[in-house]
């Protein structure tokens, strides 16, 4: 049976409001053409698809089951065309994340990497930042989107969620080794050598600040690292000792480092992703949001 695509569509949307009128309206059709399609698709189809009242039209058992095929039809043409229109606004333009040095390394350039190949189109913008800097841009609406690690201060306008975790370790060089023995090191121990550490208004800092400060010792590096990858080096070349999370240590870079083992634990570190509260992202920056979430 050959019967136009248009009887159907009209047909669904006098279905979907119960009137031929709201139907013209949505359409943008005259009212009669839509009458005469209808019974047209009715004499078609050999049923009487609706019941018509002063109230507006109800389906009849015939038209029930011709609705539940055609509105099928039309949640896949739907979908299509929401698949297509988000396919075509990644395409192009542009996305700002302001990421930590430890977040981008242990978690975000893999995802990264996926992210580009899928979406050649879109422009990615990485500004490294603590999680300080990272938070005062999403105020500004400077970023779409952070990773940082953990403490971050908390604030109504920014919303957070843990995407992950990791484990730090103590390092020394060579000419601290001595230190190793079957003694662990207390962290009251540990503040008597040189400590080679990220400074003040860092979310490493800031961590280590409590954290001693729970033993009642003060945190107060003597070499302050600008970045993550500095401490392993600077460690090595015996300027203090170091705490880098586990995960950066390899065989490679172990040459001239010496894991210190602890008395006391360092409690798991995390890694948050943030967000302006009020901001409306872009297509492109929800679909990174969305890719970093289903990597957790």
């Amino acid at each position: 049976m050959n019967i136009s695509y248009d009887y159907y569509a009209i047909f669904y949307y006098v279905a979907k409001y119960g009137s031929f009128t709201k139907a013209a309206n949505a359409l943008l059709l005259n009212q009669p053409n839509l009458t005469r399609t209808v019974k047209s698709l009715e004499e078609k189809l050999g049923r009487s698809l609706f019941v018509r009242s002063n109230k507006g039209v109800k389906l009849t058992p015939a038209g029930e089951i011709l609705f539940e095929h055609v509105s099928a039809a039309f949640d896949h043409f739907n979908a299509a065309e929401e698949e297509l229109s988000l396919n075509k606004s990644l395409e192009r333009g542009v996305v700002s994340i302001g990421v930590s040095e430890i977040a981008l390394n242990l978690y975000l350039l893999p995802i990264l990497n996926l992210y580009k190949t899928t979406y050649p189109g879109v422009k990615i913008k990485i500004s490294h930042l603590s999680a300080p800097g990272a938070i005062a841009k999403l105020g500004s609406g400077l970023i779409d989107l952070a990773m940082f690690t953990a403490p971050m201060e908390p604030t109504p306008e920014i919303v957070s969620k843990e995407i992950t975790n990791f484990k730090e370790t103590v390092i020394c060089g060579e000419a601290y080794r001595d230190i190793i023995t079957e003694k662990k090191l207390t962290f009251a121990e540990i503040v008597q050598y040189p400590i080679v550490s990220f400074g003040k208004k860092t979310s490493t800092y800031d961590f280590y600040f409590h954290l001693f400060g729970k033993y009642g010792l003060d945190f107060t590096p003597d070499v302050e690292a600008a970045t993550a990858d500095q401490i392993i080096p600077l460690v090595r070349h015996n300027l203090g000792i170091g705490f880098v999370p586990e995960r950066f240590l390899s065989e490679k870079n172990m040459e001239g480092i010496y894991r210190v083992p602890l008395a006391e634990d360092i409690p798991i570190r995390q890694i948050l992703l943030a967000k302006k509260r009020s901001h409306a992202l872009s297509m492109p920056a929800k679909r990174l949001e969305q890719m970093i979430l289903d990597t957790k």
